[in-house]
Formats: structure tokens, sequence, C-alpha cells
């Protein structure tokens, strides 16, 4: 009979030859790793995930499954800024997809894997940003870690000018490029056309930014990128991941709302976030996107979305082209904890769009801070640390729903108060 090994790491019963050959086979790399989640706690940036169970119908609720059980907790950090992701017909979509053509997409695109729900979402994405035609990926950092990479890759001397908050998935697609590349300083046009001016304009050039920057809230100033861009021959890229189906008449994100859509070359979005579902795409012309289908390792060789999330995502886009409530509502329940968090003199970082962070400045009481929301208050808001934001800036990320109430704001307030307090944090401006 053989002999059962309990594990440390889960509890759970493992066979004794497999505990042999761990101890005997790996044993000697085990160091490394060891090494390396001791540089990671003693920098005071250890992850704990919240297990939660999501209850559709009844977003920002949620259930913590927690040391002491289940316990129902208001989630305040969610990227359904929406709240789409419990939406009736959207669930209806999905649910439907699901029974008449199961749950897998059964291969990548080239292989069986290119349903119709899939082609579906992608007519309605080109026509979300005016584009010729759309690509979808599995996630949004995929498409931008593929899109970037292989648009730069097919254009030969290509410089790529970056913004220097440029989400990770981004960078690597720079990265992986292996194109020059110049980095701007945030949002500064004036260093951007410096950058530009030593380029040169006869030289190919991509110039790779986001609409709104999910840390700090802030919003870049596309019209004058698009000025230049225009006057040294460069191509842009945006990223709107935070802004689709936030902004804009149709929901077409911060280009939309600026009417500058028409100027931007590519633009990347997820539909994991306002839509609610899972995936990742980028619009253009149909030259573009037909090279990146062609060449993108990322989209070639991986698995395509299933046909539920397709229709489920096409499903929420349709409907917030059309329906303004939800941003409207969306806008009020944001001003609203902006002016009460302001109120209490909690050090809110100034912000123009609905990302409301509260600078904390310091990891170990801004994960205190998440622990003591969640276990005292049943308020569940994620530590933002480094290498999210830059040491010294971290903080709590509070994303408001319209599906948060004036109770549920009031009893934010007065969580974070007696948090601030207990921890000794700053009150006042966070400029």
């Amino acid at each position: 009979m053989a002999t059962l090994t309990v594990r440390a790491d889960t509890g759970k019963a493992m066979p004794e030859h497999l505990s042999h050959s761990k101890r005997f086979g790996t044993a000697q790399y085990d160091h490394f790793f060891a090494d390396a989640m001791a540089q990671i706690h003693a920098e005071q940036r250890y992850r704990v995930f919240a297990d939660l169970e999501r209850m559709a119908g009844d977003f920002p609720r949620a259930l913590w499954h927690g040391p002491s059980g289940s316990q129902e907790v208001i989630i305040w950090c969610s990227n359904d800024y929406l709240g789409m992701g419990q939406y009736p017909s959207v669930i209806a979509a999905m649910t439907e997809a699901a029974k008449r053509l199961g749950t897998g997409a059964g291969g990548t695109r080239n292989i069986s894997g290119t349903t119709h729900p899939l082609l579906e979402l992608e007519i309605e994405l080109a026509d979300l940003h005016h584009k010729e035609a759309a690509l979808v990926f599995t996630s949004g950092y995929v498409s931008n870690q593929t899109g970037i990479s292989t648009i730069a890759k097919l254009v030969p001397d290509c410089v790529i000018l970056s913004d220097a908050l440029n989400h990770n998935s981004m960078i690597e697609g720079i990265r992986q490029s292996g194109c020059e590349k110049r980095i701007f300083r945030h949002n500064d046009h004036r260093h951007l056309e410096e950058l530009l001016r030593t380029v040169g304009r006869g030289r190919p050039k991509l110039i790779v930014f986001e609409s709104l920057y999910s840390m700090d809230g802030d919003i870049a100033p596309i019209r004058r990128i698009c000025d230049l861009a225009k006057y040294y021959g460069a191509m842009t890229y945006l990223d709107e991941v935070h802004a689709v189906g936030m902004y804009g008449p149709r929901g077409g994100g911060i280009a939309e709302r600026d009417r500058v859509m028409h100027r931007i070359d590519v633009i990347e979005g997820t539909l994991a976030k306002a839509f609610g579902c899972l995936g990742g795409y980028i619009a253009g012309t149909v030259t573009l996107i037909d090279a990146v289908r062609s060449y993108a390792p990322g989209f070639i060789f991986t698995t395509a979305l299933p046909p539920p999330i397709c229709a489920a995502a096409t499903a929420a886009i349709r409907h917030l082209k059309v329906s303004h409530s939800e941003r409207c509502a969306h806008q009020d329940r944001v001003q609203r904890v902006k002016a009460e968090l302001n109120g209490a003199r909690l050090p809110v970082m100034a912000s123009g769009s609905h990302i409301v962070p509260l600078r904390v400045g310091d990891p170990a009481k801004c994960k205190a801070a998440s622990d003591m929301l969640l276990e005292a208050h049943r308020i569940y808001i994620q530590p933002i640390n480094y290498p999210t934001v830059a040491r010294g800036t971290e903080r709590l990320r509070i994303t408001p729903s319209p599906c948060h109430d004036d109770i549920m704001i009031s009893q934010l307030v007065a969580a974070l108060s007696e948090v601030w307090d207990e921890l000794g944090l700053p009150r006042g401006s966070a400029a």
C-alpha cells in the first residue's frame, strides 16, 4: 500500500514516491525560489489573494472565504466598472451560446477556433471604434504584448516612443519588438516633441500611450499627441482599456469623447473591464489587422476565445453603444465618493476620471489598511504596492460603480477614517 505524505503548502496528501522525488530530485533548485520570495517579503510587497465569490445580481456584494469562514463583503476595487458582468442580457447571451455551441472554441483561430460569435464580436469592435477591422486576443495583456511587438517588427527601422507610465504589457511588447525605444516623460507632449525632433521626420516611428492611466486616473493629451504624430510622420497606438465602455457617446473611450478617434491608427482595448467579460483586441485598417493576424505568435499559437464569452462581450458592447444610463450613474457615484472622501480630509489623489486613488506612501501600512478594512469592516480594497506603482507612492485604488449606493459610500468613508486614525496616516491633500 502506498504511503502518503502531507504537503505543507496545501495540507493535502501526496504519494510518498512523489515526496521522495521532490526532496532528492529538485531540492537543489528550491533555494533559488526561496531566496526570491524572501526578497519579496523583505520589501513588504508579498501579495495575498482574497478568495472571493461574486454574487450575480447583487454586485458589489461578494462572499469572502477567509480564515473565519465565509462572510459577505463589499468590493470597492473591481474593474467591472459598470457591473456588466452581472447584466441580465450579458448573462443570457453567454448561457444561450454555451447551450447552443458548447463551452470551448475547440482550437486556435486557424484550427477550427474561428467561431461565428467571435467574428460577430470583431465586427462589433471595429464599428465601436469606427475602424475597418478588429482582431480579438485572449486578454488585454496579450493584445498589447503581441500587437505592439508585431506591428513594430513589420516596420523597417522603426523607433518606438513610449510614455514613461505605460502598462507592463506595453513595455513587454516594446521589448519583444527589438526596436529602438525612446521614453517620454509621462503625459509630457513637449518632451515627446523633443524626442521626435531628434529621431527626425524621415524615420518610421510608433507612438505608444494610454488614454487613461489606471493607477493615477489621469488622462493623456491625445489631441496634442496626434498633432505631433501628424507633423513628424508617426503612427499612433492608443491603449483604451480603462476607458472603453466608460466614455464617449457610444462607449468608444476617451478618444471618442474627445473626438479624435479617427486620428488614432491603432486602438487597443479590453473586454474584461467595462464590458464585464474576458479578452483583448486591437482595431485599425484592414491591412494592418491582416498583417498582425498573419504574423503575431501570441495570436497564431493560442486557443481562441470560447463562443459564450464572445457572445456575452458582444451583448455588453451593443448595450453600452445605445444605453447612457450606466455611464451617467457611474459618474454620479464617482463624484459622490470623491466629494465625501475629500470632506473627510482623506488624501485623494486628484484625477479627472473614475479612478479614485488614496495615497498611503508605505507598503506595510498600505497592506495593513487593506487587511483592516476587510477583516474589521468587510470592505475589500486591494493594496497597490511596488512594482505596480513606484516605491513611496503606495495607495488604495477605489473604483466606484453604479451599484454602490449612498449607504455603502458612507460606510466606506467611515471605515477609511477609522483605519487612517488607527494607523496614524496623514490626512489632507495628496498633491
